[in-house]
């Protein structure tokens, strides 16, 4: 009997992570490609499907079955219709993708939110595995988060659930590219912790990572970090009042921090808690396989839904 894959593709602003994945979420091929964002929407689209049906090709020279394909995007994306409506850093609007992926490989597809996959991914077969309620925290240039309940990621009706990033923290604190002031995003991304370690350092080039790796022995850093572990505690608080998980678990850039960021988050969390119950609060496990192999569990859901 032929072994099934999953083509896999998860879409970045600069870089693609593509992979054949059993369905056990174990990974058969990898490969990595440009997104080639700066030539503009249509020729993402085309990068997509050409990678896709490579991928596929790929398959059945290793004498594998391809059955579906998963891809992953980022923005606003209509799962139920398989459309990414719209993504800042790729160019989409309203571009059927799903739809193309069948034309071209004749294969059944499924199209996700790059953070609501890795969600799943993580919930099924990463940190969050054998709990039911799982909020997954991708902290990295942006921040957004996946609720996974039972396997399942929440979409929302407009396919934008998840948006944590974009929970107001600061009132009238700093502005945030979304156009509201005092964001999560806009204080406690990588991104932001960044500029603000510049901006109080006076520092032409520095990044989150140098604030990480400084915490010891720089106060401008270590008062940039606290600032951002506070507003990531207001936000995070506000996410387990709304949907009480079992635990939370933390990726992206700024997870790699580990520890760091993990202990005095979590004791910063304690000391809001009144009522609510605290989540456990873990590391993401599967780290940047993540978007694939949840493209894949997407692609394998939609497969039997469909059957």
């Amino acid at each position: 009997m032929t072994e099934h894959v999953v083509v896999a593709l998860d879409v970045g602003g600069t870089g693609m992570k593509c992979a054949l994945v059993r369905p056990d979420g174990t990974v058969h091929h990898e490969e990595r490609h440009p997104t080639l964002a700066a030539r503009g929407p249509e020729a993402v689209t085309e990068n997509i499907l050409e990678i896709a049906a490579g991928l596929a090709a790929k398959a059945r020279a290793d004498a594998l079955e391809p059955v579906a394909v998963g891809v992953a995007v980022p923005g606003v994306v209509d799962e139920e219709n398989g459309v990414a409506v719209w993504s800042s850093n790729v160019g989409f609007r309203d571009v059927p993708l799903r739809s193309l992926i069948e034309e071209k490989l004749k294969l059944p597809a499924a199209l996700g939110h790059d953070v609501r996959v890795g969600g799943i991914a993580e919930a099924r077969l990463g940190a969050g595995k054998g709990e039911r309620h799982v909020l997954f925290a991708a902290i990295g240039t942006g921040i957004a988060a996946a609720l996974v309940v039972n396997g399942a990621g929440y979409n929302g009706a407009h396919g934008a659930a998840g948006e944590l990033g974009h929970i107001i923290v600061r009132p009238g604190g700093p502005s945030c590219p979304c156009g509201q002031h005092g964001c999560l995003e806009a204080i406690a991304s990588a991104r932001a912790i960044g500029a603000r370690y510049r901006e109080l350092s006076g520092l032409s080039d520095a990044s989150a990572f140098d604030v990480v790796s400084r915490i010891n022995s720089d106060e401008t850093a270590r008062q940039v970090w606290h600032e951002a572990i506070q507003a990531l505690a207001d936000g995070m608080i506000t996410a387990q009042a709304l949907f009480d998980v079992s635990v939370l678990v933390l990726g992206g850039g700024l997870a790699e921090a580990g520890d760091t960021l993990l202990g005095p988050l979590k004791a910063a969390m304690e000391r809001r808690v009144t009522f609510h119950r605290m989540p456990k609060i873990v590391k993401a496990a599967l780290g940047d396989t993540a978007g694939c192999k949840g493209a894949a569990l997407l692609a394998l859901d939609h497969l039997e839904h469909s059957a």
